[in-house]
């Protein structure tokens, strides 16, 4: 391995070698504690310190890196107590994750490190987001990403680098090619001669490195991070490397050909070095075993204060709380002056306001700039905050998202418009496991509001039409917004985007153009998780939200029906009380949503309402719902699908039960 052609000082020299050798001792500490079964899992970076060392220091401390699995040495590159590393891998509450996570699973902002999940790819597009919030605050700083040669077939990682490219954004893509994605080989991954090609395609520079010697390493990021913090700019870098162990220790390596097992051995990132070093003088055979006996005694120490520690005492009540950061709701007046608007005006009106009360807020989404958005709530926005907070997006769901998360983490807000609630499918992994996960799992909320055009009744068929709250509403950690009436929909947006946890907006969009209410000119709040009875009566109880409140005032109306009538408002949190107290006191309840009938919010709320208000009933709790079908085009079949025809008849035989 050819060290000679760097001119680095001595002092580096010796920082580099001391951060590939401490990783390397704890994993063989590591790999004992396995055997004898101290530790539940491991996943080996041995063989490839030379790759972690090397990007942390050309890094600067405060510059965010995002690891995986066989980055060790990021983490203690980063001085991050080693005590508080074991005690993570051991579940207790001195980790990162209070017990609810494993291995390199978490993230810590003291660090500036930024945790991975095992669906790989969002953490790049996350990158993508702490670099653009750098780039907005005008701070000349560098973000690495690490992923897998296996990663780069996931659609994330070309979503992320298009992304990177076309916004000229300040990433580092650090691909570690180690040969095999678990016991897949390289040729069974991609077809492309080098991973690095990948780049080129997104007009993206890229660079293949030797990843096993950390001189080149370190020389390469290093004049790469002074450069792109002047010309902010994304890289691909390809690390050419090998990984020693199995995928994860029980993996084994027999699928390896011997022969690759001893050519990679040769080329060992660490006693290559120290030949190096011992030749220049540069280190002893002696100091290189009393270094190795500090750190060894240094792991020994920080083993036994993790040991010694505890197990995780279960808190039920703060496992349920820290799902959400806290948010200490500030209700803002209006003053009364009033204006007629639509629902999609309303919608406009409270982003735009939100938009002035948080410079660093963002918007993005596709056509939002210029072209306003297909349903033009951002129309005129550009003009009045610039392209650089209201941002057109490639067609890359999961990617915008996944940026959404990480202007969040580097302490922006952030408002993402999917052109129709539809096409979240496609952002679906993002939202579900990064955003509504990250702060139960290790502190970090997700300051991020995803607005849902949603809803049929316009003829746009199955794939613009659906209103799919409930797969959301299943998922811990999210909140979910659905109002009914421009007021609504203005102030709670306001409280949606004040509120630092990530919120799904719905917006029924046929009722965009065809609602108007008087609404306060100025901006004001409502409170998430309050419902509204919108009528009085004692016969029955019916609980609804979005087009389901229209569809029912026009039956109540029609009928002569005194009931009770309550918009929900927000399905994630609920408010149990108002639905509760209803059904106590008219001892009858019918639930209706847009939603397709089974595995609704309907279901839920029925199955509460039984739970809690059994011996008020004097009949079945009932569900009135679209059918399970997909939604369809033609106007006839879509007036079919809707349950707005059929609750009529099923509140009146409720009613004779």
């Amino acid at each position: 391995m050819n060290y000679q052609e760097y001119k680095i000082e001595e002092k580096t020299l010796l920082e580099l070698y001391r951060g590939m050798l401490e990783p390397r001792l704890i994993e063989e500490k590591m790999l004992v504690l396995l055997r004898q079964g101290k530790i539940s899992k491991w996943f080996s970076g041995i063989g490839q310190e030379a790759i972690s060392i090397g990007v942390s220091h050309a890094l600067k401390k405060d510059e965010y890196v995002l690891p995986m699995h066989r980055n060790l040495g990021v983490f203690t590159s980063r001085g991050v107590p080693l005590h508080r590393l074991f005690s993570q891998w051991q579940g207790k509450a001195s980790g990162f994750t209070n017990g609810r996570d494993r291995s390199f699973h978490f993230g810590t902002q003291d660090y500036r490190i930024v945790g991975m999940i095992s669906h790989l790819g969002p953490q790049l597009g996350v990158a993508d987001g702490v670099a653009l919030a750098d780039v907005l605050k005008d701070q000349k700083k560098v973000t690495a990403v690490f992923t897998g040669e296996g990663g780069t077939s996931e659609g994330d990682f070309h979503e992320a680098l298009n992304i990177a490219a076309v916004w000229d954004l300040p990433v580092l893509f650090c691909v570690e090619n180690n040969g095999y994605g678990l016991s897949t080989p390289t040729n069974e991954q991609f077809k492309c001669q080098h991973l690095a090609d990948k780049g080129l395609g997104y007009g993206m520079e890229s660079h293949r490195v030797d990843g096993n010697n950390i001189l080149e390493v370190y020389s390469k990021v290093n004049a790469l991070c002074a450069d792109i913090r002047e010309n902010p700019r994304p890289v691909l870098l390809e690390f050419l490397t090998f990984r020693m162990r199995g995928h994860e220790e029980a993996s084994g390596t027999k699928y390896v050909p011997d022969e690759l097992m001893e050519l990679w051995a040769s080329k060992d990132p660490i006693s290559s070095f120290e030949k190096f070093l011992s030749m220049k003088g540069i280190l002893t055979q002696d100091e290189m075993a009393s270094l190795k006996k500090n750190i060894q005694d240094e792991i020994e120490k920080n083993l036994k204060i993790a040991f010694e520690e505890e197990e995780v005492l279960c808190d039920e009540r703060k496992e349920l709380k820290d799902r959400y950061k806290h948010f200490d709701y500030q209700e803002s007046k209006p003053s009364g002056i009033l204006k007629n608007i639509r629902l999609v005006d309303a919608v406009s009106e409270g982003l735009r306001q939100s938009m002035e009360i948080y410079p660093n807020l963002v918007i993005m989404g596709q056509d939002i700039a210029e072209y306003g958005g297909v349903f033009k709530v951002t129309e005129g926005f550009v003009n009045d905050f610039g392209k650089k907070r209201v941002r057109n997006t490639p067609l890359c769901e999961s990617a915008v998202v996944a940026t959404a998360m990480g202007l969040s983490i580097n302490g922006m807000k952030a408002v993402v418009e999917m052109q129709f609630a539809d096409f979240a499918s496609t952002g679906f992994n993002p939202i579900v496991n990064y955003l509504a996960k990250s702060h139960y799992r290790w502190g970090q909320n997700a300051d991020v509001v995803i607005r849902m055009p949603c809803g049929g009744g316009v003829g746009a068929g199955p794939f613009h039409s659906q209103t799919n709250e409930a797969w959301f509403t299943k998922t811990p950690g999210l909140k979910v917004v659905y109002p009914a009436f421009p007021y609504d929909a203005k102030g709670l947006l306001a409280t949606a985007i004040n509120d630092p946890n990530p919120v799904l907006f719905f917006e029924q969009k046929a009722l965009y153009r065809s609602l108007y209410q008087e609404v306060p000119v100025d901006y004001y709040t409502l409170p998430l998780g309050k419902a509204v009875m919108l009528r009085q009566g004692t016969a029955v109880s019916i609980i609804t939200y979005g087009a389901g409140v229209h569809w029912a005032s026009k039956v109540l109306d029609e009928e002569g029906i005194e009931a009770d009538l309550i918009d929900l408002r927000t399905l994630m949190p609920l408010d149990w009380e108002t639905i509760f107290t209803s059904v106590r006191n008219t001892g009858k309840a019918i639930i209706l949503q847009e939603d397709t009938m089974f595995g609704g919010i309907a279901s839920d709320i029925s199955a509460m309402i039984v739970e809690n208000c059994f011996e008020y009933l004097d009949a079945p709790v009932k569900r009135c719902a679209s059918l399970d079908t997909p939604v369809p085009f033609a106007k006839s079949l879509e007036e079919n699908y809707l349950p707005k025809d059929r609750f009529g008849t099923m509140l009146k035989d409720l009613l004779a039960y």
